[in-house]
Order: C-alpha cells, then sequence, then structure tokens
C-alpha cells in the first residue's frame, strides 16, 4: 500500500492498513479525486510522458490514522481566559494522565490561570504536566497528537506552532463558531480511545507556505496630503526575510490609509493584475469557509487542491475572484503608483506592514494539518456547512393544489 509519513516516526495515513485494530469502514466505490485522465487523445495525440512530473495521490475518502508506535504524548490546547473551558480542560487532563498514563504538554500562560492554579485538588494532576511557551520552546518532536479545546481559533493556533510536520489534531468544539472543530466534548472518553487505536478518518488540511522579504534599503514612502510619494533616501543593508506556515488565509489591505490599495499580483514569475480596492485574501481550501466567504468566494472542499485568490472591496465590477492550481507560485508586490503601503497578516496573525521593494511569496505548503474526523472528510465539512453556516437554508416552497394548478 502507499503511505506518506506526515509526523516523525509516529502518524501515517494508510489507504488499506492490515495493522488496524478495528473492521475497515465500508469502502467508497468511487475516488474523491475522479478518474484518472486518459492520456491519448484521437489517433496519432498523446501525452508527453516526464516521470520527473509523477505525484501519486491518495483517494481522501481512504485517508485512515494508523500509529506504528502506540501515542504517548499529547499536547493540550485550551482557549485562554475562557471560564467555561476550566472543567473540561481539568477533566480531560486527569483522564489523560490518570487514565491513560499519557504526558501531557500544557501551555505554560495556560497554568498560570489563577482558577488553574490555585486549584488544590488539581495540583497532583498539574506536577505531571510538561509545559513549555510557544515563543521560545520547540516541541514538535516530542508531541504525538494535539486536542483542541474552544472553537476554530484553537486550531489555527494549534497550526502556527509547528512549521513543518504536524501531529494529527482532535478539535472538540467548545467555542462559538466550530466550523474546524467538530468533536463534542460529551463523549469524549469513547471519541480519544478511537483515536489512540487509530480508528478514525483524517481531512489533510492544507497550508499556505508564505515567505515575506524585506527590503533593508527601506525606501520608505511618505505620502504627503495631495498623494505626492517621496522617499527618505537609499540605505545600505540586506534583505530580510521571514517564513510562515498559513491554514486559513493570507489578508493584504490599505491598514489605516484611507487611499485604495494598490498592489501588483504575480502568479510564477508574470504579472496577472493589478488589485486596487481595500485588499486581496490568498487562501486554502480550508479558508474558503472563513474571511473569504464573507467577500464573495465560493466554498471549496479541503480535499480540493487549490489555491484562493479574493479581492476585497474591489473598484472594478469585473474582478470576481478566482481559483488556481495549488502548485502555482504567487507573488505580491506594492505597486510602483501606490499612494500608500499596505499591510499583511496571517491568519490573523504577525500582522506586519509592507512598504515598496517588499514581496510577499505564497505557495502550497507540503506540509498540511491531519485534522481528525468525527464521521469522515465529505459527510463532516456538509454538516459543518448547514449547521455552523446555515448553507441554503430557506422556507421550503409548497406544492400546488388540483385548484391552484388549474390558474
Amino acid at each position: 500500500y502507499l503511505c506518506r509519513a506526515f509526523h516523525p516516526h509516529q502518524l501515517y495515513v494508510n489507504c488499506c492498513s492490515s495493522t488496524s485494530l478495528s473492521p475497515p469502514p465500508p469502502r467508497r466505490t468511487q475516488s474523491l479525486h475522479g478518474p484518472s485522465p486518459v492520456t491519448t487523445f484521437g489517433p496519432k495525440a498523446c501525452m508527453l510522458h516526464n516521470p520527473n512530473t509523477i505525484m501519486h495521490i491518495q483517494d481522501p475518502a481512504s485517508q485512515r490514522l494508523t500509529w506504528n508506535k502506540p501515542p504517548k504524548s499529547v499536547l493540550v490546547i485550551k482557549k485562554i481566559r475562557d471560564a467555561g473551558l476550566l472543567q473540561p480542560f481539568k477533566e480531560l487532563c486527569t483522564f489523560l494522565t490518570e487514565v491513560k498514563s499519557m504526558i501531557v504538554y500544557v501551555e505554560r500562560k495556560v497554568l498560570e490561570d489563577p482558577a488553574i492554579a490555585g486549584d488544590d485538588a488539581f495540583r497532583t494532576t498539574m506536577n505531571k504536566f510538561c509545559t513549555f511557551r510557544d515563543d521560545l520552546d520547540d516541541i514538535s518532536n516530542y508531541v504525538d497528537f494535539i486536542i483542541c479545546l474552544g472553537g476554530d481559533g484553537t486550531l489555527l493556533y494549534a497550526s502556527s506552532l509547528f512549521q513543518e510536520s504536524v501531529p494529527p489534531v482532535m478539535a472538540f468544539h467548545l467555542g462559538s463558531l466550530g466550523f474546524l472543530t467538530p468533536f463534542n466534548f460529551d463523549t469524549y472518553q469513547s471519541q480519544l480511545n478511537q483515536v489512540i487505536e487509530g480508528n478514525v478518518s483524517i481531512v489533510l488540511r492544507s497550508r499556505l507556505r508564505v515567505r515575506v522579504q524585506k527590503d533593508s534599503r527601506e525606501k520608505r514612502a511618505k505620502v504627503e496630503e495631495n498623494g505626492v510619494i517621496l522617499t527618505n533616501g537609499d540605505g545600505e543593508g540586506m534583505h530580510k526575510a521571514a517564513q510562515y506556515q498559513v491554514l486559513n488565509e493570507v489578508v493584504v489591505d490599505r491598514g489605516p490609509s484611507s487611499y485604495l490599495s494598490n498592489v501588483d499580483l504575480f502568479l510564477d514569475g508574470h504579472l496577472i493584475t493589478t488589485v486596487q480596492g481595500d485588499g486581496v485574501i490568498v487562501s486554502t481550501p480550508t479558508g474558503s469557509t472563513a474571511y473569504a466567504v464573507a467577500a464573495g468566494a465560493s466554498m471549496i472542499h479541503p480535499n480540493v487542491p487549490a489555491i484562493m485568490i479574493t479581492p476585497i472591496c474591489p473598484h472594478s465590477l469585473s474582478f470576481r475572484p478566482i481559483v488556481v492550481p495549488a502548485g502555482v507560485e504567487l507573488k505580491v508586490m506594492l505597486s510602483s503608483e501606490a499612494r500608500n503601503t499596505a499591510w499583511v497578516s496571517f491568519d490573523g496573525r504577525k500582522r506586519q506592514e509592507i512598504c515598496h521593494g517588499d514581496s510577499i511569496t505564497i505557495t502550497t505548503s507540503c506540509f498540511p494539518v491531519p485534522s481528525i474526523c468525527f464521521r469522515d472528510p465529505v459527510t463532516d465539512w456538509f454538516e459543518s456547512l448547514a449547521q455552523c453556516l446555515h448553507w441554503n437554508v430557506r422556507k421550503k416552497q409548497h406544492h400546488l393544489t388540483s385548484e391552484e394548478e388549474e390558474f
């Protein structure tokens, strides 16, 4: 069988595992990716064979979690400053440490909550925790899987902690919206047992690999009241770069300026358009149901390999959202005609200013987030559309009576 590892020494996505601890689920008769296309066209034409471009993609419907070693450690992420999560957090951690004998990692600032630190009955369990700080400690090689308690933001935060391989994530719906959190906490023990046994489906949520290149010569634009751009001269220095892994979207906007955002958008090195408006959203399929859908984009299933480009309030009636292949490289730069700088954020975090000479390079990351499903990738997604976004909810149209049909 074909396997692909997503976390060192622990997790595999298995399409027909012979080591599963329970009977496999009923098999789909049709792949979610559709049939392989015929590569002969008419009597004489065919696709040029290039072995360097062959990529094997497993059918998402058959992606199930398998452990090659029993999981021993778990990271528990709790939404900060939410009193309603204190009891579920304590109950879950006690179960993991006392019943399952697992090593529990908890962020240090979570334990600084007086309601937790001052609980003497919980102190015995708390003393067994391994703590870390997100800005100093790298725990990527120590955590076997992740449990999120909160809303969609906790899953986004979990993604930000792992800049390369991500352990599988089990997200409980204890927040407000919960589009990405399919599990109900009422039955957490039985659901956790299934995860530990490897008896669950997963969906691979693609992320964006983003590189921000800063021009340290800093030709910083200063805009006078009449809109004329002046610069403060050239300085010496090297280009500075930062990299991010983004689960939802990259947002480039006009920031506090009252002028239109004016940024150039390149695809594989070619200028495709200039965005004039409030900004532009570059999102994953997972992010298509977040900021992008509010800006008019289509909602795309997370198994579809794609990148979405969605303008924010464009000053053009014809600028519609588009979807491009997942393998392209996008670059966003401030246009030379821009009257002001732009601002960029990554999943709503790390907001920073983009000036002339800076660039943002975006492509699909090879490190997805393996999100554990409650049922399966298709059912979970449509249930989230219906329950969280009330997709296509309207009053039913009644049928006509025989008398009404006559008129």
